[in-house]
């Protein structure tokens, strides 16, 4: 993904579809390491492709291992038997944990000179746990920085002593990177740990990886673990990474938000990961789960309402952050308890999920390894299995009473997502979890979303793959061409929301003579675009307030908006209000880039066109209709102008996008033009 400032989630109606996950970087990284250590060649197949296995594959090949690339995510990893071919290097590990606390136990245990750093994150992150156990054994481990984080410099160890204490409260990696480096001591070393181990089943995936690579640990409870002397890693050939377990949450919680079925392929009953277990946890809060395997499936509750718990997370560290958001949509006050480790993570993973759900309107508490959310009460989106096939249902037959009226009688206006959006930290599951609040009335931005890329870089597009947004229905076209009736009616037949975009550059220039600006003010025009309040009731259009009376359709309001229209930051200020006016069940709009621009995922696009005199002669009727003065050359001449400056200009020209329908409406009627657009409708309904 190219880094890009934010991304903007439309409000999602359901969820299903299949995701294959992409390999866990606990086990990816872990096996890379191992293999490394190992005697001989090993194959390893499915690796996670991301930033911190490729600041792994990074590391190993500064210290001299031969790694090559067989394709894809295949590659052939050569064994240096535990002994770097480099002796004396520096080591840039971003803000990858998982490859920096492993290497640096294996390196203070390598006989070598070397210098371990990070970005300014990492460097925020404790070690000193795991360099107070490495000193124990005569380690010779030095802060470059602040005491007790990195940077570090590491010189050759004089091995002494036979037990290890170290603390397993604070980050179980500390444990990992000590149980994968004693083996290269030769000798037998008991590792005591002091106090409560949390994140135990990153433990059992440390103890199964080294038991792959010929390596026993004895486990006495999980208090104490004896590595015995004389093993040495030894390459099991080829080596398959399971999927992602943690990753595997934020599809199965959609399933659960969204109606699913939504099915994950690469994690199942036979994982060896414990974020596995994140489903039973959404199953108790009434989540309907199946699992084989090798795969997990997830749909809503029966009834379709998720309940809040009170839940002990030690088992699911990182996969109990999706539950936080889950929270959102469950009934009651949902606590995750014992979750300390995420202070100390990627950011302050506690402080940050507090901050960032109270954006969304989230009542939050939170403690020193506990928080606590209740629900937010907002304006729940139709989340049933059904919601989907009910809205192509009404696009196929006759639409039910109840949805027109929903729609025509609602009203509609734009209250915008939170105007900063959904802050990340440079926090991958920040991103990822969040993505899962689209499933409310707004959708959500989510601000730097690149920072996936750390273990799931192309989550945003498979998250896309098994969501269905609210259906847009897009018109543009030139002025005149008759898209406001047609788009007018569409919405009617469907039971849809109606947003004519027109209207919002007309109303911005009747506010603008009100409060008396110019109307070649660039930045007074869109500020005063970003505050007014716009509303829709029906056919009446209301600004601030007050009733929009027959100005609004009036020639000299045209005139204006066609001039506002073109002006750069206007339209800027106006997109994200026109996106706010998607609501469920449905919009169809109509404008000049609706289907370019403003809502380049519609599902339905049309460019409704028709010969300026046909125009000229549709606005001389409706205006004489409506009791106006009108003359029909002056009408054609103006409109003949307005498609020169609208295709000209500069800011968002009037163009037909390449996935557009051409309609032409110059030997139609309205109801022929309509049951056209419905027609295409049903179609892309039906498209696969």
């Amino acid at each position: 993904m190219n880094h890009i400032e934010y991304i903007d989630l439309p409000p999602l109606l359901s969820a299903r579809g299949t995701v294959v996950l992409p390999g866990s970087k606990s086990i990816s990284n872990r096996v890379l390491l191992l293999a490394a250590l190992s005697q001989g060649a090993t194959e390893v197949r499915d690796l996670l492709r991301s930033d911190d296995t490729g600041r792994m594959l990074e590391g190993l090949q500064t210290l001299g291992v031969r790694i090559e690339s067989l394709g894809g995510n295949a590659y052939n990893v050569t064994g240096c038997g535990g002994k770097f071919p480099v002796k004396q290097a520096e080591l840039f590990l971003g803000n990858a944990g998982t490859a920096f606390r492993p290497l640096t136990a294996v390196l203070a245990l390598a006989g070598g000179n070397y210098t371990l750093s990070g970005v300014a994150r990492m460097h925020e992150r404790p070690i000193n746990d795991l360099v107070d156990g490495l000193r124990q054994l005569g380690a010779n481990i030095g802060y470059l920085g602040n005491e007790g984080f990195p940077p570090l410099q590491i010189s050759p160890a004089v091995l002494a002593g036979d037990t290890v204490q170290v603390r397993g409260d604070v980050s179980s990696q500390f444990l990992t990177g000590l149980l994968m480096a004693l083996p290269l001591t030769g000798q037998t070393i008991k590792v005591e740990v002091v106090g409560e181990l949390i994140s135990r089943p990153y433990i059992e995936i440390t103890l199964a990886m080294m038991a792959r690579f010929g390596v026993k640990v004895e486990r006495q409870g999980w208090q104490c673990f004896v590595v015995f002397g004389g093993q040495c890693y030894q390459s099991p050939g080829t080596i398959y990474v399971e999927g992602d377990a943690s990753s595997a949450s934020y599809f199965l919680a959609a399933g659960a938000i969204g109606g699913g079925p939504v099915r994950v392929e690469g994690v199942g009953s036979s994982s060896v990961q414990g974020d596995v277990r994140f489903a039973e946890e959404l199953a108790k809060m009434g989540a309907q789960i199946t699992m084989g395997e090798n795969w997990i499936t997830a749909c809503a509750p029966v009834g379709g309402k998720l309940k809040a718990i009170d839940l002990d997370c030690n088992h699911i560290p990182d996969a109990a952050m999706t539950l936080a958001v889950v929270a959102l949509y469950a009934e009651g006050t949902t606590t995750l308890r014992n979750i300390a480790s995420w202070r100390v993570k990627e950011t302050d993973r506690i402080a940050a999920m507090a901050t960032e759900l109270r954006k969304v309107g989230a009542t939050v508490e939170e403690g020193a390894d506990y928080i606590r959310v209740t629900h937010v009460g907002w304006a729940r989106l139709r989340a049933h299995a059904d919601a989907q096939t009910d809205a192509q249902t009404d696009a196929q037959t006759d639409v039910h009473t109840d949805a027109q009226t929903r729609g025509q009688t609602e009203g509609l206006s734009a209250h915008p997502t939170p105007a900063s959006g959904i802050d990340t930290y440079d926090d991958h599951r920040m991103a990822m979890c969040f993505s899962l609040a689209a499933f409310g009335a707004q959708g959500i931005r989510i601000n730097d979303p690149a920072c996936v890329a750390k273990t799931f870089p192309d989550y945003f597009s498979e998250f896309a793959s098994v969501t269905q947004a609210v259906p847009v229905i897009a018109i543009d076209g030139p002025s005149a061409s008759g898209k406001g009736t047609v788009a007018q009616r569409v919405a009617m037949q469907l039971g849809f929301h109606y947003l004519d975009s027109g209207a919002l550059y007309r109303l911005l220039a009747m506010a603008a003579e009100r409060d008396n600006v110019g109307l070649d003010d660039e930045a007074a025009l869109a500020a005063l675009a970003a505050r007014i309040d716009i509303r829709f009731e029906g056919e009446q259009i209301w600004l601030d307030g007050v009733l929009a009376g027959d100005a609004l359709r009036g020639e000299q309001c045209a005139a204006a908006a066609s001039r506002v229209a073109a002006l750069p930051l206007v339209r800027l200020a106006l997109l994200n209000k026109q996106r706010a006016f998607r609501r469920a069940p449905g919009l169809v709009t109509d404008g000049r880039d609706m289907a370019s621009v403003v809502f380049p995922d519609a599902l339905h696009k049309v460019f409704l066109t028709a010969s300026a005199e046909a125009r000229a002669e549709r606005r001389y009727k409706q205006l004489k209709e409506k009791g106006m003065d009108a003359n029909i050359a002056n009408l054609l001449q103006d409109i003949r102008a307005r498609d020169e400056r609208d295709t000209q200009r500069s800011a968002a020209p009037l163009q037909q996008s390449p996935d557009a329908s051409l309609l032409d409406t110059t030997a139609l009627n309205i109801e022929q033009a309509v049951e056209s657009v419905l027609t295409g409708y049903r179609t892309k309904c039906l498209a696969p």
